[in-house]
């Protein structure tokens, strides 16, 4: 991801005051999880429902979202959060892209605006979900597959099975 897109889309998600990290709950690979030891952050931060994934607090937001609007790794968060605005499903073997809408994400407005930005954000995304496909155990990743994503559309499906 080019510095210049980082900077754009972070002042986005910063005005947007972190609409897409309430009720998040990011799946967190192994490798994620040993990112995040490494850096500091707290094993109680991470919770197993399903699949392995940080918490919320009280209110709903994502424990990492700090008082500043950001994310408090920002530098190391989850693909899932790296991918947004897109999102995806595996069925019959097949990853299938979501693209969120403009409603829940106002990032999807600036790269709708900018096809350059779309481009470099969705091969972004596209490495990022493969990565979190490949790597979840099979378990884990059918219950996370099983979450309804409301206020999305799909945008293409991977020509890539899964095994």
């Amino acid at each position: 991801m080019s510095d210049e897109w980082y900077e754009k889309a972070t002042e986005v998600c910063k005005q947007c005051g972190g609409h897409c990290c309430k009720n998040a709950h990011p799946p967190l690979t192994e490798e994620r999880i040993s990112i995040l030891a490494e850096k500091q952050v707290s094993s109680d931060n991470i919770e197993f429902a399903g699949y392995k994934r940080l918490k919320v607090k009280e209110d709903g937001m994502c424990v990492m979202f700090n008082e500043n609007g950001l994310c408090a790794i920002q530098e190391f968060k989850p693909e899932t959060c790296v991918a947004g605005p897109f999102t995806f499903d595996v069925k019959d073997g097949v990853i299938e892209l979501y693209l969120k809408k403009e409603s829940i994400c106002p990032l999807v407005t600036v790269i709708k605006q900018d096809r350059e930005a779309y481009d470099e954000q969705y091969k972004t995304a596209v490495e990022k979900i493969i990565r979190v496909v490949a790597f979840l155990p099979e378990d884990e990743l059918w219950t996370v597959c099983g979450i309804e994503e409301p206020d999305t559309e799909k945008i293409e499906e991977l020509n890539l099975t899964i095994e």
